[in-house]
């Protein structure tokens, strides 16, 4: 028996960055005291700066999709009609949450893989003027594609709607200008690009959502926008803080801050560049049309279901890799990039990837996809590094 460390090769959550979870050992800090107010207010000043914006920055204890609720629930009100652009599982649960709340719902539904038009939410809005909310993914993780958030956003930001957009797996691995482009919500999620522990959900804020929430009658409590700008603007949460998870995003933002957003956006794109390039040299096909930087969803070679490439990394390797998420299972893999990877773990991950083609009878040349990688790395080396902020 060979020793064998358990690598987490997810698009969520992700590898934890050490010092965040050493940080996390000093959790019994009482959370309405000084000392605890002080760190809050340092997480969510540095959380409004990675986010890079002159919007509120609010912070939840939930998952990503808490944060998705409370978008809904606190700036509409029922019957509003809204857009939602559904490309895949995510785009799926927009239309869920949306529907629960008895928003009137024009979906713009793609195929998965497929990426949202930008057209065609600019022929749908002019339909229909009234149109309250338009809804999307920056990064729909199930399919690893990545939508064109800068020109929906540039459409949407000359009518009235608010632009929602859940980009839980797009911080961190693509360009996003809240401001210059219109974002009026942009969510994130504590277990993708931040490197800690699922469990916190981020919302910015604009003004246009905030004048928003004056007239939406939906009802919320534990979700309530207002309530946490004010208790965060004194230092607290509205409600019991999952602390020890504060405390890791504080020790987190200190290293994206460190290595500049850029970088790590960098980062990410260097890597999934490098994935897409061996994935090419093993004769692999992407399952996006459009690929973006969070995940890479590769299609399971035929002969081959998914699950088998996705259990030969848990039993041969320790690793953990995603399966297709939904109808795609058994169809496609996906490999991760966000946060806290680097190339060295893409060499291990593409070696490991060629055994266990080889294992189930597909052809390759060892090393093949790997060289592909180092010659990514390689030509990456020349490329300028971005001074951090």
């Amino acid at each position: 028996m060979y020793i064998r460390k358990q690598r987490l090769l997810t698009p969520g959550p992700t590898p934890l960055y050490p010092p965040a979870l050493h940080a996390m050992m000093a959790s019994d800090v009482h959370h309405r005291t000084e000392d605890f107010r002080k760190i809050y207010t340092a997480a969510l000043a540095d959380l409004k700066e990675v986010y890079g914006t002159a919007n509120d920055v609010l912070c939840f204890t939930a998952s990503g999709t808490g944060a998705l609720d409370a978008s809904v629930s606190n700036l509409f009100s029922r019957g509003d009609k809204a857009i939602v652009c559904s490309a895949g599982k995510f785009g799926e649960r927009w239309t869920e949450i949306a529907r629960a709340y008895g928003l009137d719902v024009q979906l713009l539904e793609y195929a998965y893989g497929d990426t949202i038009a930008p057209e065609r939410v600019e022929a749908a809005l002019k339909a229909e003027p009234g149109t309250k909310g338009v809804f999307i993914q920056a990064s729909e993780t199930s399919t690893g594609a990545e939508h064109d958030i800068k020109s929906i956003g540039e459409i949407v930001k000359k009518t009235d709607a608010l632009f929602v957009v859940d980009a839980i797996t797009g911080l961190g691995t693509m360009p996003l200008d809240i401001d210059g482009w219109g974002l009026d919500v942009l969510i994130g999620g504590s277990q993708k690009a931040f490197m800690i522990p699922p469990g916190l959900a981020f919302m910015s804020v604009s003004a246009k959502a905030w004048k928003s929430t004056e007239t939406a009658t939906l009802p919320h409590y534990y979700f309530d926008l207002k309530k946490e700008k004010k208790n965060g603007d004194g230092g607290e949460s509205s409600w019991t803080p999952a602390t020890s998870l504060i405390l890791a995003l504080a020790e987190a933002l200190k290293y994206v801050k460190e290595i500049g957003m850029a970088n790590l956006i960098a980062n990410a794109q260097m890597l999934a560049r490098a994935t897409r390039e061996a994935a090419a040299e093993l004769g692999l096909e992407l399952f996006a049309k459009r690929p973006g930087s969070s995940v890479t969803a590769i299609k399971s070679p035929a002969g081959i279901n998914s699950g088998v490439i996705v259990k030969g990394f848990k039993e041969r390797f320790g690793a953990v890799i995603a399966n297709g998420q939904g109808s795609m299972k058994g169809q496609m893999f996906r490999l991760a990039h966000l946060g806290y990877f680097d190339i060295s773990d893409m060499f291990s991950v593409i070696a490991g990837l060629e055994l266990i083609l080889r294992a189930n009878g597909y052809e390759v040349g060892l090393g093949s996809g790997v060289a592909a990688v180092q010659r990514v790395y390689e030509a990456a080396q020349s490329e300028p590094r971005l001074a951090a902020a």
